[in-house]
């Protein structure tokens, strides 16, 4: 039986895409340490991510837009992104297992585990590179951005974060639907770019 883990990263961000990824792993692997991508250190993920990709039986990624939480709410655009990342699969799973209380849509059954990134092996790979591609995206928009702190707070609400959205305005990679930043709309603070560079 082909079982797929998936898993989304970036669910609780004020800021940027929403990312999933899902991982068919082999019976036998040799990848030590999979666990919660929250509770690894970013070059422990990253070395996993390299080795996860390496001995997968197929793995794959993709996203959910910030315009598509905005319109259909962060839920339904997490689980939007699980279910792209799942067909995105070169084999598609017999069974998939998915973290959290909600299954994606997908063409076959799907067995939710809460906290399953910690106690499942392929939803723990699963969140681990959708942890690591989502981090480098974040720190894309970093110099995009400037100012806003992405590469390091990675688009959560930090305390530094929201100081820099109440200074700089909201930008256009901002979750226009997420209270903090609903409320600065509501007083027309506006993040522009060309006027920051300059």
């Amino acid at each position: 039986m082909i079982i797929a883990g998936v898993d989304e990263v970036g669910r609780g961000c004020l800021a940027g895409k929403v990312v999933a990824a899902a991982v068919v792993l082999p019976d036998t692997h040799t990848i030590a340490g999979l666990a919660d991508s929250k509770k690894l250190s970013p070059k422990k993920r990253e070395l996993l991510a390299i080795q996860i990709k390496q001995q997968a039986v197929s793995w794959a990624i993709a996203s959910a837009s910030v315009e598509e939480i905005d319109q259909i709410n962060i839920l339904q655009a997490s689980l939007l992104a699980m279910q792209r990342a799942v067909e995105k699969l070169a084999i598609y799973p017999d069974l998939v297992k998915a973290d959290g209380r909600e299954a994606p849509q997908v063409n076959c059954p799907v067995e939710t585990i809460i906290g399953g990134d910690a106690s499942v092996e392929s939803i723990s790979a699963a969140s681990i590179i959708a942890k690591v591609a989502r981090d480098k995206y974040m720190c894309e928009l970093e110099t995009q951005y400037p100012g806003f702190g992405f590469a390091t707070h990675k688009g959560y609400p930090s305390k530094t974060h929201v100081q820099a959205l109440q200074e700089l305005g909201v930008s256009d990679v901002h979750r226009r639907s997420f209270k903090p930043v609903k409320t600065l709309l509501a007083s027309s603070k506006i993040f522009n770019a060309t006027h920051h560079l300059l």
